[in-house]
């Protein structure tokens, strides 16, 4: 998984003027939790959050301080202003390289579904799936082959599953399903047309061929 570095202010004060202060300054008061240690405060400028926030891809983070420490870390948990949607407050979670931990990786569908060529609409149920594992394991992104999902079928978790991470989500989870539309196309491929035996036509198909032949035989 990518890693995208944010260089930190250690806080002294964390009372409200001094958190005020930072956030007039341009500054987001955050606080890394996790290890060993105690909760660490920090602050550090809204715009380190441009490539961390404001994008569908998802991201481990490298906290770097000014006297050289520097700790690996997740977003978990980030505060929006009200009206303005500004930062107001940053949490991190310290992760290390033998400890699990649990994110929500973004799905992309790969393909087009086989439906959706006869008329139908992939909806999605989940545009992320969260899963646990390993932070050097985990993949930037889930992907799902939606190629052979026909009209009224649908895609569960358990086909993306991998050893690299565990789906914390039930297996009847759907993340995505093909449904109807008012333009339907009937399929027209061999593998789907089955012949009916002779025993099995339709009474009226056999009413009309016994009236031929008799036709004939007068």
């Amino acid at each position: 998984m990518k890693s995208i570095t944010i260089n930190g202010s250690k806080r002294e004060s964390v009372g409200k003027k001094a958190t005020k202060a930072l956030r007039n300054a341009g500054q987001v008061p955050c606080v890394l939790y996790g290890g060993d240690a105690k909760p660490l405060h920090f602050a550090t400028e809204e715009i380190s959050f441009n490539n961390l926030v404001y994008t569908p891809d998802v991201h481990t983070v490298e906290i770097k301080f000014e006297d050289g420490e520097k700790f690996n870390a997740i977003l978990q948990d980030i505060q929006f202003h009200p009206v303005t949607d500004a930062i107001l407050h940053v949490d991190f979670y310290q992760i290390s390289e033998d400890k699990p931990i649990t994110m929500e990786i973004p799905i992309h569908t790969e393909g087009v579904a086989r439906g959706v060529k006869n008329g139908g609409v992939l909806r999605y149920n989940l545009r992320r799936l969260k899963v646990r594992g390993l932070a050097n394991e985990l993949p930037d992104y889930i992907t799902a082959d939606v190629t052979k999902l026909k009209i009224g079928q649908k895609l569960y978790v358990t086909a993306v599953a991998d050893e690299s991470y565990e789906i914390q989500h039930p297996d009847n989870t759907v993340i995505c399903q093909v449904r109807t539309s008012r333009n339907i196309v009937a399929l027209e491929d061999d593998e789907d047309e089955d012949e009916v035996p002779a025993d099995e036509v339709p009474s009226t198909e056999t009413d009309d061929v016994a009236a031929v032949k008799e036709g004939e035989d007068n």
